[in-house]
Formats: structure tokens, sequence, C-alpha cells
């Protein structure tokens, strides 16, 4: 569920450039360190692993990450802070009714792990299930990421109430843990079966349920 960037091919013929020299190196690091831990998770992934990709010096690293724990931390921030600005981008938009912008959400989703073969799914929900190996201090941050989403997808849902598409009675916070919850349950069996019917299965339920 994640659209990461994609960094400059190689052309046939002309040496590898370093990452590092077209990029700000702590930038490179983090987006790379996005698109390995998505598929990977990080217990099985080695910094070596992602310098070796970026042409970057083991030294550069440990200059702009005291650890590979705080590594995981700053990728963990950059993460969300774009995956917060894709649900603005999809909640907020006023050309749609709310459980539409909802719908074009999960649109989305599906496109975005077609893109990659269904081998990324999202990196807060890969990190969640690998806690028990994890460093603790990464336990309050995942959870503060999910609170975040939940909230974002309570005020669209408050919005369908306000405008007629939900009952009054609905509890938009509820159904906005509910959702997530879910999600990633979903995320995570569509990478199993490399298909997105999972996604398109919970989102019928989760839709005929909310408005029953």
């Amino acid at each position: 569920m994640n659209d990461t960037a994609s960094f400059p091919i190689r052309r046939r013929g002309r040496p590898a450039k370093r990452v590092a020299d077209r990029f700000e190196t702590r930038e490179a690091l983090i987006r790379c360190g996005v698109a390995v831990l998505t598929e990977k998770g990080f217990a099985a992934t080695g910094i070596d692993e992602i310098l070796k990709q970026l042409g970057v010096p083991k030294g550069s690293f440990y200059h702009y990450f005291a650890s590979k724990e705080a590594f995981g931390q700053a990728v963990i921030a950059a993460y969300a802070e774009y995956f917060a600005r894709k649900l603005d981008r999809c909640f907020t938009d006023s050309s749609r009714l709310p459980l539409q912008r909802i719908a074009y959400f999960i649109d989305e989703a599906c496109a975005g792990m077609a893109r990659y073969q269904f081998r990324r799914g999202c990196l807060i929900g890969n990190l969640g299930q690998e806690m028990a190996v994890l460093p603790e201090a990464f336990r309050e941050q995942l959870e503060a990421v999910f609170q975040d989403w939940q909230r974002r997808l309570a005020d669209c849902l408050q919005q369908a109430q306000q405008q007629g598409q939900l009952a009054a009675a609905i509890d938009c916070t509820q159904w906005a843990a509910f959702f997530w919850m879910g999600w990633e349950g979903a995320v995570l069996r569509a990478k199993l079966v490399a298909n997105d019917a999972p996604l398109r299965q919970f989102a019928q339920v989760f839709f005929a349920a909310l408005t029953k």
C-alpha cells in the first residue's frame, strides 16, 4: 500500500551511479528502507543490504542514524507522513461524497499492491506483526500511526453522517477502528494470495454492514 518512488535505472554500457550522488543521502536511505522493509520486514533486513542497493558507505549511514533501531523509527515516521498525505487526498476530496472517498482509497490501495505484484503491503501493519522481535520503542510509535489513521477515517465518516449517507446513530470512531483492524488483515491475505480479492471482499462487507 505504499507508492515508493523508483530510483534511477542503470543504462546499458554505463557504470552505475551511486544514489547518494543524486539524492540527499538521508532521504535516499529512508526511501529505500520503506521499500525494503515493506516487502521483507525489519528483522529480516540488514543494513548492508540497503547500503549495497544505494552504493552508500556504512560510515555515511551512521552519520545519519545512531543504530538500526533509530533508522527504523525514521522509516516509520516517513511512511506515516506519506500515508497521512495519501489519506488526506482521498478522504478530503470534496468532488466525491464521503463514502465514495473511502471507496476511492480502496481502489488506489488495490492498484498500489498490484503495481508491486502484491509483494508489498502496509509497512505499519507488517511491523506490527513483527512486534515480538522489534525494539520496544516501536510499539508506541506504531500505535500512534494507527490512531492517526483512525482519526482521519472517523472524520470522513462523520462527514458522511452530516450529508445523510450514514445513520446518526453510527459510532464513527468505532467503525473507523474496525476498518483499520480488518483492512490490515485483508492486506496480509492479499499478499498471501497475490491478488486483491481479500481487499475487495472486506470492502464489500464493511460498506454493507456500515450502511444497513
